[in-house]
């Protein structure tokens, strides 16, 4: 059966001579595999189309599920000022490995592809990257269904205002609920602001927001246990994030 998607490449690997396969997240029909015959071949015409964070239309056989074959494909945004900036490259490849280790291949995709693909959209227009992926983690952990909750206590309900923060137990807690999680964090009031509001915020509304480092700072450590506790996902392009943070390269 012959498809035609809109989708973005989310991993691409080499295969066999010349060819490559490509896991495209697309808006219609999930996550799916694609062969590109000859993509590694300089003339190719499926070269430019099978570059990682391309968004383009594909065009695509496939008989039943398994692999498909592409017949021929068009960029709609290349996004190729991502592929030539280092660190840009590095948020990138994360958003796009966290996507692909989180979507199951026959699960459908709408929304996944949305989040992706404004995610993207805001790393090419020069926007905060540190601030962008973590409103892109908390849709993440949404649409796994771990979204944390922030405005009552998750715990009893109660809507006291408290800034104790609870990874483990998925959102914020009230003083009388503390001892549930003894290893609750107390954040900012900056913080715990931008994390109410990237429970309600669609990726595809998030403006030019400026941060102070130190909440930032704080902000990565609360996201990073939400990440680790909820989903616990090894992730290479992760690691490589800590590397160029660690050298501020």
């Amino acid at each position: 059966m012959l498809y035609r998607v809109e989708g973005i490449v989310i991993r691409s690997m080499d295969y066999g001579e010349g060819n490559k396969i490509i896991t495209l997240c697309t808006q219609t029909h999930g996550k799916i595999g694609v062969m590109a015959r000859g993509a590694r071949k300089l003339k190719s015409r499926h070269a430019a189309i099978t570059q990682p964070f391309t968004y383009g239309e594909y065009v695509f056989y496939r008989q039943n599920t398994g692999l498909g074959t592409l017949n021929q494909g068009e960029i709609i945004e290349s996004h190729f000022s991502l592929r030539g900036d280092l660190v840009l490259a590095a948020y990138a490849s994360y958003a796009c490995e966290l996507l692909d280790r989180s979507l199951h291949d026959e699960e459908v995709g709408g929304f996944w592809f949305s989040q992706l693909k404004s995610c993207l959209e805001g790393l090419s227009a020069g926007k905060d990257p540190q601030i962008v992926i973590h409103l892109y983690e908390m849709k993440i952990l949404q649409a796994s269904g771990y979204g944390p909750s922030f405005e009552t206590c998750v715990s009893c309900g109660s809507s006291e205002h408290s800034a104790l923060i609870s990874p483990r137990l998925g959102g914020r807690l009230c003083r009388r609920c503390h001892h549930h999680d003894p290893t609750a964090k107390v954040v900012s009031p900056g913080t715990l602001k931008l994390l109410m509001l990237f429970e309600k915020m669609d990726m595809r509304r998030l403006g030019n927001i400026v941060v102070k480092d130190s909440t930032k700072a704080e902000l990565k450590q609360i996201m990073r246990s939400f990440m680790d506790m909820q989903l616990a996902l090894n992730l290479k392009s992760r690691h490589f994030l800590d590397q160029l943070d660690k050298y501020e390269i």
